[in-house]
């Protein structure tokens, strides 16, 4: 699958990035605008996690796409960055708002300039408004979202989630709006602003859990529960349970046919309480009735009554499981003699995945090329290059 498009990403760490890989992935030419020295994402990486000298965080979100390095605060910078705009469908940034305008390429200059350009902004907190120049962040927004004070229950209080969803679900929600904006470009040749946040994809991501809170009128008390029980608005026994030799999730199961599966007395006594208003009685007893049993004995006997589980597995599980594997939810590749673990592009096409063509390992892997298809001439481009303009890799490195 190739999509026709071309973008030009002022984009860095996850949301932009994530955004701007599902893109390349679908065959659009992402071109990175990163400073000399690189992106962030180039010179942090959590766990200090890099392969062959490269940030797993840049490998994470940047495949598909070309890297063109260069100072924008050179006039020489900016006249590259125009020309390519000139010839692109769309332009990303998820900068904090006005960053892009000081630089002459907010959305008002670059729309004078291209009437019918697709400019598509990630924000923090939105571009206006009373908290627009607070930090956004994954983390910051769990919080501000509500999504940190629903997850967990009972002594352990409010928890985080484990991983940078309200990033990677902002960067889908922004490729999806640029699609939309792609379409309507082809049918009309008009142009349009997509913006987006990392508080609205983290208020998005809780949409189902919202719309049931708001529809209640006793609220109080409503988000307090055992810490067995797995959200607030699902009867027991849908929550996390401990046996003796791993955990396990119970979802959406009548609370008869489980305590049938588990031949407990203690929770038939509670067949015919509220199964939702009773949900901490009900989740202790489940606890209770599973605590000491090994996995092998109680998935024989949910699985003869029809109950819907799954053992909880860590990363190192994951990648041994066999559906994941089916499923070709990763791949390595080789960095520089490491090996690299990557995450596929979650969507399949006629029935494949989208190849891997490239990534840029370097700041301005690929500038000398896209240079060339500017116009630019060899001694203009050895010239840019000299005068600290455009960045390129060391000559070890290319």
């Amino acid at each position: 699958m190739r999509v026709d498009m071309r973008v030009v990403s002022f984009c860095h760490y996850l949301q932009g990035p994530a955004c701007t890989q599902y893109l390349a992935d679908m065959g659009a030419d992402v071109i990175k605008i990163e400073p000399l020295r690189g992106a962030f994402e180039r010179h942090w990486s959590g766990a200090h996690s890099f392969v062959g000298g490269v940030s797993a965080f840049l490998l994470s979100a940047n495949r598909n796409k070309r890297s063109l390095a260069i100072d924008l605060k050179r006039s020489e910078g900016l006249e590259i960055v125009l020309r390519l705009i000139d010839r692109a469908d769309v332009v990303v940034e998820n900068f904090r708002p006005g960053v892009l305008d000081r630089l002459g390429l907010g959305y008002d200059a670059i729309c004078a300039r291209k009437s019918d350009i697709i400019y598509a902004s990630a924000t923090g907190l939105g571009a206006t408004g009373p908290a627009a120049g607070r930090p956004g962040q994954d983390l910051l927004m769990q919080a501000r979202s509500g999504l940190v004070a629903v997850t967990g229950g009972g002594d352990t209080g409010p928890t985080v989630i484990g991983a940078a969803v309200v990033d990677q679900h902002g960067g889908a929600l922004l490729a999806m709006g640029i699609l939309a904006a792609f379409i309507h470009k082809l049918q009309t040749g008009r142009g349009t602003r997509v913006e987006t946040s990392l508080f609205a994809a983290g208020v998005d991501l809780q949409t189902e859990a919202l719309t049931k809170y708001y529809a209640l009128t006793e609220r109080e008390g409503l988000l307090t529960r055992d810490r067995h029980v797995g959200s607030w608005y699902h009867e027991a026994p849908y929550g996390l349970y401990e046996l003796t030799d791993s955990r396990i999730v119970l979802s959406m199961n009548q609370y008869g046919r489980v305590a049938e599966a588990l031949d407990d007395d203690a929770m038939r006594e509670l067949l015919t309480v509220d199964h939702y208003r009773d949900r901490d009685r009900c989740a202790r007893a489940t606890a209770a009735a599973l605590r000491g049993r090994k996995l092998n004995e109680v998935a024989a006997a949910f699985e003869t009554h029809g109950v819907w589980y799954e053992r909880v597995q860590n990363y190192e599980d994951l990648a041994q499981d066999p559906q994941a594997i089916h499923n070709k939810f990763f791949r390595t590749i080789d960095v520089r003699g490491a090996k690299a673990t990557l995450v596929n592009h979650p969507l399949r096409y006629d029935g494949e995945q989208p190849e891997l063509y490239r990534i840029p390992l370097d700041a301005g892997a690929d500038s000398i090329e896209i240079l060339t298809e500017l116009g630019y001439a060899d001694a203009e481009r050895r010239k840019l290059v000299a005068d600290g303009v455009v960045g390129v890799p060391s000559p070890a490195k290319a």
